[in-house]
């Protein structure tokens, strides 16, 4: 009966709905990964550098932490869409796999391209030299760190990374469960001396008569400072990239948005209020690093403790990133996309060995 019914159909007897996979990778990633994953990719280098342009561009200190609110709030609902995408769509890659999927290959082509030629080269490099340059900070201080010194601990740290994605994504995951409470807890001592200078009477900054003195009535200036703050907030989208290896993914990915992005805005605004509790609105401006001059002025000479935390702040983030992102080679392989061998999963390791692999080589070569 069943032969009969597929030959009326005209379809194959067996026909099978999904390529038979020997080998994939392992869904071993938890809530709490995936919560660690979001958080440490968004905290990267952005709360300790983005709020100096976000003043900027509002001019008054109450503004700009509406804007920082406000930012939270559409990055939110951005990560929310982004997880009705990935509980339609259950396949790793994020953005590339839903491009491919919703309108066709040629925009799936264009996707990833230039990723791996444009954005993933600018961005790696970005994240690497800051990590150098923080890394080597105290050190040097109050020198300006060597430029050589900075490109081989960047290449360094491209390595290290490279190493850490191709052995195991549970090791790997485990690790940036650890910087992840290592960053956050940087941010938390920040949030509590600046707690401390409130508690003093250092609140001018922020009393209502003052905190909106110097608005800007410029729409450009305030678009530019959304800017500034959406960068800060950029990352919430990591979870779809790794959507195949998530436990229960329709579950934890929404818990994962739920709970890390009202956690990383509380902690952003926070942090803001510290930083106003301990410099003027110009001395912020002037600065080019807002959190080491906080640190200067209210750590004394525990002040390496900051430089050392976007150092490890900006590393995780490369390494994190790094294993979620490089899910969309691995993907794009396996369409067709782009070459096949970065679909090939490393047999003992279960890792995606080639896509690890490729395009940090791209990223030197074009960095180098």
């Amino acid at each position: 009966m069943e032969e009969t019914r597929d030959s009326l159909l005209g379809e194959p007897k067996n026909q099978q709905t999904e390529p038979v996979v020997g080998v994939r990778m392992k869904r071993q990633l938890t809530l709490t990964n995936g919560v660690a994953v979001t958080v440490s990719v968004i905290i990267g280098s952005g709360i300790f550098l983005s709020p100096k342009g976000v003043l900027q561009g509002t001019g008054s200190v109450g503004l700009s932490l509406v804007v920082w609110a406000l930012s939270g709030v559409l990055t939110t609902l951005g990560a929310l869409c982004y997880v009705e995408l990935g509980t339609t769509i259950p396949k790793s890659g994020g953005a590339y796999t839903y491009l491919y999927e919703i309108f066709g290959p040629w925009v799936g082509f264009m996707r990833m391209w230039q990723r791996l030629f444009i954005t993933g080269p600018a961005a790696t490099a970005v994240l690497a030299m800051t990590f150098a340059n923080y890394a080597l900070y105290p050190f040097f201080a109050p020198c300006p760190v060597p430029y050589l010194a900075v490109r081989l601990l960047a290449a360094a740290c491209l390595g290290l990374m490279t190493f850490l994605n191709c052995y195991s994504v549970r090791m790997t995951a485990q690790m940036n469960n650890v910087l992840t409470c290592l960053k956050v807890g940087a941010l938390g001592i920040i949030i509590v001396f600046g707690g401390i200078q409130l508690a003093r009477g250092h609140t001018g900054n922020l009393e209502p008569t003052k905190a909106f003195e110097g608005t800007t009535s410029s729409i450009g200036d305030a678009a530019v400072s959304f800017y500034s703050a959406l960068w800060a907030y950029d990352g919430w989208q990591t979870p779809n990239y790794v959507t195949e290896e998530l436990i229960n993914p329709k579950r934890n990915l929404i818990l994962t948005t739920m709970i890390s992005m009202p956690l990383v805005t509380i902690v952003y605004l926070l942090t803001n209020i510290a930083y106003f509790a301990a410099m003027t609105p110009a001395e912020l401006l002037t600065s080019d690093a807002v959190a080491v001059t906080f640190a200067n002025r209210l750590l004394g000479v525990m002040s390496w403790i900051i430089p050392t935390a976007v150092a490890v702040s900006t590393f995780a983030s490369l390494l994190i990133g790094h294993m979620a992102f490089i899910r969309s080679y691995m993907v794009a392989g396996r369409d067709g996309i782009m070459p096949r061998i970065l679909s090939m999963i490393q047999v003992d390791r279960l890792t995606p060995a080639p896509a690890v692999i490729l395009p940090v080589l791209t990223h030197c070569y074009h960095w180098y």
